[in-house]
């Protein structure tokens, strides 16, 4: 992952207890490639889990890394949208505002 995906309190985190850091990412990266599942299917996935658990963090990290991994905005807001029946309007509705503002953001820098 590189480094402009990380929010500032990981950075810090990251900055003061790497072997932490590195053991977490490299269990990130040993799950993801277990599997069948591509890239972009496992951010969409994780991007959901995130959604469910109300980590703002996770949902603006997941969103970067699903683009970063070639999916498109609507499959993006479809994946979030899909949680209502099980997580609830509320919680939908507070992943979409984070997704959005990562998505608002990627807009205005490619403008």
């Amino acid at each position: 992952m590189s480094e402009e995906t990380y929010p500032g309190w990981y950075t810090l985190i990251k900055e003061k207890h790497g072997k932490f850091i590195e053991a977490l990412e490299q269990l990130g990266e040993t799950v993801r490639k277990a599997g069948p599942l591509d890239e972009k299917t496992s951010h969409l996935i994780q991007l959901a889990a995130a959604a469910a658990i109300r980590s703002e963090g996770a949902v603006h990290s997941h969103t970067r890394r699903a683009l970063k991994a070639g999916a498109q905005p609507e499959e993006i807001y479809h994946a979030v949208i899909l949680l209502t029946s099980t997580i609830g309007f509320p919680n939908t509705s507070a992943a979409l505002s984070w997704v959005y503002d990562v998505l608002e953001k990627k807009k205005g820098e490619s403008v």
